[in-house]
């Protein structure tokens, strides 16, 4: 009784262990060809280096973010707005614009990103 209780704890360990896992977001790289996939559909985000909600953008992307097209809005002191996106009206951040010229601000999902470009995750 008491060897099938250990066997099973050890089976819940690792039915846990592996639950964890699936929680997990994808490993850095994983997004590349969703990535140039969204860029190359026209998608592009409008983004400040100061802004907790771009990073998370950039964070849900990993390494992969290097294929995204990302326009940086701030001045580098963080006071004021690149004349790009004045002349582009962005107004917050992120927003994101794609080739239909719509634009969504906020954080988007990927799920959110796929729907919008008909790109596949």
């Amino acid at each position: 009784m008491k060897n099938r209780n250990i066997v099973l704890g050890i089976v819940l360990v690792i039915i846990l262990i592996g639950a964890i896992y699936l929680m997990l977001p994808k490993a850095s790289g994983d997004y590349d060809e969703f990535a140039q996939c969204l860029t190359d559909s026209g998608a592009k985000m409008y983004g400040a280096f100061w802004c907790s909600h771009c990073t998370n953008q950039k964070k849900m992307f990993g390494t992969s973010w290097s294929n995204i097209n990302y326009i940086e809005c701030s001045t580098p002191g963080g006071d004021g707005q690149t004349l790009e996106c004045q002349q582009a009206g962005i107004s917050g951040y992120p927003t994101w614009e794609f080739a239909d010229s719509s634009r969504i601000s906020g954080e988007v999902t990927i799920a959110q990103l796929s729907q919008k470009t008909g790109c596949v995750p």
